[in-house]
């Protein structure tokens, strides 16, 4: 029986097909509107299904991605995360291997980890000793201080390695640890700060915005903080500082080399003795009067000269010079 060649080249090429949409199995899912997704993906409903290879990159509120296998992980706000899935084993009884990278910032991981799984950072790499339902949350700053978190009493103890394989640690369910600049050798082993992604501010919609201005009384949404506190701690009332019931406030001083400001006044007993004047205004009327002999000098020269004409014609008119 002979097979047409085309029929050949149409069946090799859906395996090849086939055997590619295999390889590139589908990771899960993620809001386009809640992160910038780069790699192999496909838009669905408002949502890029992860596919093969991604990078995830949350913008100013969390990600939260949907996976196929079950659980979810949350990308931070601003935080990147790259996902690679495995091949699946025993015919997909067994869920798909995940490696989880995480370049900066914090995520949060809840999911059903197997010991294929894998999380990692710049300078740690996390491994699974057993099976169990894991929840665990990694944060990373930039001086490359490590904060993990290995939440839940059944969570499956993770072997912690650096990446050049000199150092290891083992993270108990429960434990809360702090590797200071990405280093095995220094473990803060009770760490106390949050591990995930940081509480979001609440936020107002623009219907409550108009509804209920910020500066209305009657505005229970627009401060959280406040609606919720009574008028008695708003309002306190002032207690008395002389019945030694608060202490004097302090006098505000003004700070070294600014400059004050300084009023005076100065009495005159002229013809207004009780009048006011400040220095600045005599001060500035001075120079205009200094001018003044100098211009009345030229006219004073004249009455000199008249008399000296009059003496004359006096002494003239006596002695007979008619």
């Amino acid at each position: 029986m002979k097979v047409p060649l085309l029929t050949i080249c149409g069946l090799s090429f859906f395996f090849a097909g086939l055997s590619m949409a295999q390889a590139q199995q589908s990771i899960g899912t993620v809001g386009v509107q809640d992160a910038t997704v780069a790699g192999a993906l496909e838009v669905s409903n408002g949502r890029a299904i992860l596919v093969g290879n991604t990078t995830v990159t949350a913008r100013d509120r969390v990600a939260e991605i949907a996976l196929n296998r079950g659980g979810s992980v949350k990308v931070c706000a601003t935080s990147g995360l790259h996902l690679t899935a495995g091949k699946s084993a025993e015919g997909g009884a067994v869920p798909t291997p995940l490696m989880l990278a995480l370049d900066r910032g914090a995520i949060e991981v809840q999911m059903a980890a197997t010991t294929r799984d894998v999380v990692m950072t710049a300078d740690l790499r996390f491994t699974m000793r057993g099976d169990g339902p894991l929840d665990l949350q990694l944060r990373v700053t930039r001086n490359g201080d490590t904060c993990v978190e290995n939440r839940g009493a059944q969570a499956p103890v993770l072997n912690v390695a650096d990446q050049f394989g000199e150092a290891a640690y083992e993270l108990r369910a429960g434990q809360h640890v702090l590797f200071e600049h990405g280093s095995l050798k220094e473990v803060v082993d009770h760490e106390s700060s949050s591990c995930g992604c940081p509480p979001e501010q609440p936020t107002m919609s623009v219907a409550d915005a108009l509804l209920h201005p910020a500066g209305s009384g009657n505005s229970t949404t627009g401060d959280p903080a406040t609606a919720e506190k009574p008028a008695a701690e708003q309002h306190p009332f002032p207690a008395a500082v002389s019945a030694g019931l608060a202490p004097p406030t302090a006098v505000p001083q003004a700070p070294a080399g600014s400059a004050h400001t300084q009023v005076s006044a100065a009495l005159s007993s002229g013809e207004g003795a009780d009048s006011v004047a400040e220095p600045g205004t005599a001060m500035e009327k001075a120079p205009a009067s200094t001018p003044a002999p100098s211009v009345a000098a030229a006219p004073q020269a004249a009455p000199k000269h008249d008399v000296a004409h009059a003496i004359g014609r006096f002494f003239k008119h006596i002695f007979g010079g008619r």
